[in-house]
């Protein structure tokens, strides 16, 4: 017989001919071979045949002491399938003569290493190569399905693979999960304590959560951010968006557009404004409009009159009928609290009420000149119009209002709130009284 391992190769490879040549399994041949050097006749396999608990141990204790593999422990008992010894060697418990080393404990699986698989031909592989590129699928496979959205394996960003070789580090080697994900040993300890670690956002976060609440998810991040500011919380606007979207906090505001097209200056009065809606002094420019609400089967039409310099509601009517009352009494308790300002400029659309000769005489007796926009064109008119948007994004489309009544009382308690607590950007974050009475101040 020849020295070294050489005559291992040639004998697997004479059997994996002879195998090929008569159409039988290259396995089943080893076997055959195995038994007949043992001195057994080769006999078809059955699998019906009872054995005995003492024979079991009796196998076990045998290829444990004379350190025989499966196949070479079947051969020898004349056993039809080295698997059975696998079995039961799996289903083997303490109270047996083998000794536990040999031996594990039906409850405690047996821990193989993963390898990855080759291109070789199976039928040359030893049943332990076999088994370690099996756990090597295996746990490819639990990686996948471990992952997260789109992104698989390699593919995932450092925190979901971090997760997922927490989630199987007691299933699976933690090399090997490292190396399959694409993640440094270093890497993932890092990310482990670093989780560990207190949230140091974690009052900030709370004190957004309220502040988001408290304006009743009205505000984004930008005016949370300047409300913590006015609290004495210095905060970058950016961080204040981050830790929104991490608890999923947006403000309900729709986004407000603007459609028109361009007509011809109206005849009852000039443009004056012309779209420059600065001013840099209080009961310089107003804006007035009016607005319609539906509840149920009733409307209900909203007339206020905005100053320009502080975006601030001077004062509001409403009716149930668009009825000319409707913007005169506005008018009257706007001008009532004019005072002797000079120079005031109120501008509107074109609508019919503003071409009334009660209106026109009422402005002109307190001096005030009158402004219109151009016919159809609501951008001649937007500050108003964005009022009415913020009005009815913030308070009307968010509740559900059983009667007029009831959104009346609404209207004067979110037009309180607009005028003394909601705040403003461009009034460096603070509410529209809240700017006038600290310029006057």
């Amino acid at each position: 017989m020849p020295q070294g391992g050489g005559w291992v190769s040639n004998f697997l490879g004479a059997v994996q001919t002879v195998a090929r040549h008569f159409g039988i399994d290259f396995s089943l041949l080893r076997r055959w071979v195995a038994s007949y050097r043992t001195g057994n006749s080769i006999k078809p396999m059955s699998y019906a045949r009872r054995y005995s608990e003492d024979f079991k141990r009796q196998v076990l204790t045998y290829m444990h002491e004379h350190r025989l593999s499966l196949r070479q422990t079947a051969a020898h008992f004349d056993l039809g399938r080295s698997s059975l010894i696998g079995i039961w060697q799996r289903q083997y418990y303490s109270d047996s003569p083998v000794t536990p080393t040999a031996i594990q404990p039906a409850d405690t699986p047996m821990k193989i290493k993963p390898a990855k698989p080759t291109d070789t031909n199976d039928a040359q592989k030893p049943r332990e190569q076999l088994m370690a590129e099996l756990e090597y699928m295996r746990m490819e496979n639990a990686v996948l399905k471990g992952a997260q959205g789109p992104a698989r394996g390699k593919g995932a960003n450092t925190g979901e693979k971090v997760l997922i070789v927490r989630k199987l580090k007691h299933r699976f080697p933690l090399p090997d999960l490292l190396e399959l994900v694409g993640l440094a040993r270093s890497t993932f300890y890092y990310q482990v304590k670093a989780e560990q670690k207190p949230d140091r956002h974690a009052a900030l976060k709370e004190r957004v959560q309220q502040e988001y609440h408290k304006q009743r998810g009205l505000y984004g991040y930008r005016r949370i951010a300047l409300a913590l500011r006015k609290e004495g919380t210095l905060v970058n606007k950016k961080v204040i968006e981050r830790l929104m979207a991490e608890q999923g906090l947006q403000s309900v505001v729709r986004p407000k557009k603007y459609r028109s097209y361009r007509g011809t200056v109206g005849k009852i009065a000039a443009n004056l404004l012309e779209r420059n809606f600065h001013a840099p002094r209080p009961k310089q420019k107003w804006v007035t409009d009016v607005t319609e609400f539906k509840v149920g089967q009733q409307k209900l039409y909203l007339s206020p009159v905005m100053d320009l310099y502080n975006g601030e509601i001077i004062a509001y009517e409403t009716a149930s009928r668009p009825y000319y009352e409707l913007v005169g009494n506005m008018l009257d308790k706007a001008l009532a609290c004019l005072g002797d300002a000079p120079k005031l400029v109120v501008h509107s659309d074109q609508g019919w009420h503003y071409q009334q000769p009660r209106y026109r005489h009422a402005l002109s007796e307190k001096g005030v000149k009158q402004s219109m926009s151009r016919k159809g064109n609501c951008l001649d008119n937007a500050a108003m119009e964005s009022f009415f948007g913020t009005l009815k994004s913030e308070f009307f489309y968010l509740k559900r209002f059983e009667s007029v009544e009831e959104l009346k009382v609404g209207l004067d308690e979110y037009i309180h709130y607009y005028n003394h607590d909601r705040i403003k950007l461009r009034l460096n974050g603070m509410s529209p009284v809240e700017y006038r009475t600290q310029a006057a101040a």
